[in-house]
């Protein structure tokens, strides 16, 4: 277990439960018949299911704000750290993801006492919302500014809707990811939510970055697949499986996260 997640998680192989925010006020799906109120209703219920199921960990993610921008708006931040400040957990960590805006989800650690963030923060990519180049020395630079350097970046270096430019490979990028960017976990992700990356895509990232830097699987998480991904991964970001039907919009299903969890512990006992 690398010392990153034992501090962070306690438990080896941690599983960090998505919990997906309605579409905030200013973006195109928001529903005003649900307003603030509902939107929290809905994530409560969600969070509720998962820290009763045994999930380590919670990560706040405004993941129904599409299309997706690289900028958040003051309503967007301000909704979110309501939202995460009512439902955080009180005996499990938690984090927040803010699509994209790397900035947005450290503020919001900061004032609510997250202690992690799931980002993209290295690279050069081809995206659905046009070129994506994030700003790794901005941020860093925010981070210590607004005394968070304690937060946690967990960085996705394959992120979902895009493809990276350039001719450096995933081993490639992770180490200089780590080496350069100074980031504290790597993730990797298929190529949309809810999809499987390519299980060697997953190892190769590992056999870069060794024992001191965990790699956690970001996405494609399902019951019958996490014993092959734990057995190279750190950890796992799940959302979608442990939704009614596996659908990533749906309410999250108690049974789902049960035989999920069930699973993980038994494959943690079997590595002890």
């Amino acid at each position: 277990m690398t010392t990153i997640m034992k501090d962070l998680f306690g438990v080896e192989k941690p599983v960090i439960a998505m919990a997906h925010i309605p579409a905030i006020p200013g973006t195109p799906r928001y529903n005003p018949s649900i307003g603030v109120e509902g939107a929290l209703e809905i994530v409560r219920k969600d969070v509720e299911h998962l820290l009763a199921n045994g999930v380590d960990a919670i990560l706040f993610c405004n993941e129904d704000d599409r299309p997706y921008s690289f900028h958040a708006d003051f309503e967007a931040v301000a909704m979110m750290t309501r939202i995460v400040t009512e439902l955080r957990p009180k005996d499990r960590p938690f984090g927040v993801d803010f699509l994209w805006d790397p900035k947005a989800p450290l503020a919001i650690c900061k004032a609510t006492g997250g202690t992690f963030i799931r980002e993209v923060v290295t690279g050069v990519y081809e995206s659905d919302m046009g070129i994506w180049a994030p700003d790794a020395a901005a941020l860093y630079r925010y981070r210590h500014g607004i005394d968070a350097d304690h937060v946690r970046v967990f960085a996705n270096i394959t992120p979902e809707f895009a493809s990276p430019l350039g001719t450096r490979d995933v081993a490639q990028r992770a180490r200089s990811a780590v080496v350069s960017t100074l980031v504290d976990g790597i993730l990797i992700a298929g190529p949309m939510a809810g999809s499987e990356p390519d299980f060697s895509v997953v190892q190769s990232a590992k056999e870069a970055v060794g024992d001191q830097t965990p790699v956690l699987l970001n996405t494609g998480a399902k019951q019958e697949n996490i014993r092959q991904y734990l057995s190279v991964a750190d950890g796992v970001i799940v959302g979608s499986s442990l939704k009614i039907d596996g659908k990533t919009w749906n309410p999250v299903d108690p049974n789902r996260v049960k035989a999920f969890m069930k699973t993980v512990k038994e494959f943690r006992k079997e590595i002890a």
